[in-house]
């Protein structure tokens, strides 16, 4: 074996052929055939000749006139400070054609992501940092599936203050994102016998696809400038429902305090769960934040929030805060799925919470966006003034009213031509035959602030070119 650049051990997994070929030809050929296979790619280091004659039991001499013959037919290549390597791709073409190229996106108003240059990589180093060098042995092992304790005990004292929630430790489990939280969340109801849920229309398309792979049948419930519609729900089977009542997405509405009351209601008749998808609720600009419907009701309601907006998606970590009834249920379902989710995240993000390290992020992220949101709604007003503003008091995204509708396919094309990606309110919707919508969801997580006004103008010739 050979030392690697790193200080690791470089090996190499090839065995000769028995044929009566002399040794250096039969190991030239084996590596020239492993280089076309594609299983040596470019670039990578072989073992030093002195070490893989001792691999393979043969003279240094053997491995030395090999890689001598394979570099001067050019598959191999001696570089100084990092020995041979493969210098020559696999003969066979690959097997997926790379996507035709498109025009760079310029304006880019996705409303699902937030701004991840945000990420505070230092503070989370040292978090991480921290939680290596301070974990007992005992949390390197295989943990509770549900969460780690020091976690789940920070995700109560934090969101009990911050969001008004009522939770013990043990009433919450940690995941792996939004998307798998509403995946136990519906696996378990499936096996209480649930069949129906309902979403609001419209909403987060992915998490429709996830009922009905849990074996449940998703319905749409409208939303007006009140939130959902109670009544609209009530006529359905369902036996459950995902809301987003603290800044409905993609419409921005904030569910009103008798909405809130009456689906509380609707719950408590029918011994049915609400699903509460707390999402941006730590960003908000002109009004008080909104408690959760969880700190109302916490036998009806599933608390859920995610790191994916206040750090950054890539990390992976949420939670659920569950009624006590189904937190067990919700655990084994963790379990199943993966055995929990790593220790050492866990434990930075709790010392992020203990020490107020994210309380101060969130301010200053708060800020940030802020000012991004204030310049945005100043360069729609300018740039397009036929427009109108809703759901800009919290998130990181907002909704831009025409006058008049467009069609959806002419806007794409304009809006590929110009650079620009945005979203129509309609393609948010599961249910056909709704009226043609004059409404665009612009996120503002990936436009840099300085770069506002230029997305926005960018925006503004789209829209042109989609109506001539």
């Amino acid at each position: 074996m050979t030392r690697a650049p790193d200080g690791g051990v470089a090996d190499l997994l090839i065995a000769l052929p028995r044929d009566g070929d002399p040794m250096r030809r039969r190991l030239a050929a084996e590596l020239r055939e492993a280089i076309r296979a594609g299983r040596l790619r470019t670039g990578v280091r072989l073992p030093a000749s002195r070490v893989l004659a001792a691999q393979l039991g043969v003279s240094r001499g053997v491995v030395t006139d090999a890689y001598e013959q394979l570099s001067a037919e050019g598959w191999l290549a001696a570089r100084r400070g990092a020995g041979t390597v493969v210098a020559a791709g696999p003969a066979t073409p690959p097997t997926t054609e790379p996507p035709p190229p498109g025009r760079a996106v310029r304006a880019d108003f996705t409303p699902t992501t937030p701004d991840v240059s945000l990420f505070p990589r230092r503070l989370w180093a040292r978090a991480v940092a921290h939680a290596t060098a301070s974990a007992p042995d005992a949390e390197l092992d295989y943990g509770e599936p549900h969460g780690a304790c020091v976690l789940r005990e920070a995700l109560a004292d934090h969101l009990g203050r911050t969001r008004g929630t009522v939770a013990a430790p043990g009433a919450i489990v940690v995941c792996a994102g939004y998307h798998q939280a509403i995946a136990l969340l519906c696996t378990v109801l499936a096996a209480r016998g649930a069949t129906c849920i309902a979403f609001e229309e419209p909403s987060l398309q992915g998490q429709w696809d996830t009922a009905e792979r849990s074996g449940l049948e998703p319905v749409a419930v409208p939303v007006d400038a009140d939130g959902l519609r109670v009544d609209a729900l009530a006529l359905t089977r369902a036996d459950a429902v995902v809301v987003t009542p603290s800044h409905q997405f993609p419409t921005g509405v904030v569910m009103a305090p008798e909405r809130r009351h009456a689906l509380l209601a609707w719950a408590r008749a029918g011994g049915r769960l609400v699903v509460e998808d707390d999402y941006e609720a730590e960003f908000r600009y002109d009004r008080r934040a909104t408690g959760a419907l969880q700190g109302l009701d916490r036998a009806h309601v599933a608390y859920v929030g995610t790191t994916a907006k206040t750090l950054a998606p890539a990390l992976r970590l949420g939670w659920i805060v569950a009624p006590d009834e189904i937190a067990p249920a919700l655990g084994a379902a963790k379990e199943a799925a993966d055995h929990g989710s790593p220790t050492l995240d866990q434990l930075a993000l709790a010392h992020l919470m203990e020490t107020g390290e994210l309380d101060r992020h969130l301010r200053r992220v708060r800020r940030t966006y802020a000012e991004r949101r204030d310049r945005l709604v100043a360069a729609l007003a300018a740039a397009v003034p036929e427009g109108r503003v809703e759901g800009a008091a919290a998130g990181v995204h907002l909704v831009l009213a025409l006058p008049a509708p467009l069609d959806r396919g002419r806007l794409a094309t304009a809006a590929a031509a110009h650079g620009v990606a945005v979203t129509m309110v309609d393609a948010l919707r599961r249910t056909p035959g709704a009226a043609p919508s004059s409404r665009l969801v612009l996120g503002y997580g990936r436009i840099a602030t300085a770069g506002v006004e230029a997305a926005v103008a960018a925006l503004a010739r789209a829209l042109r070119a989609a109506r001539a």
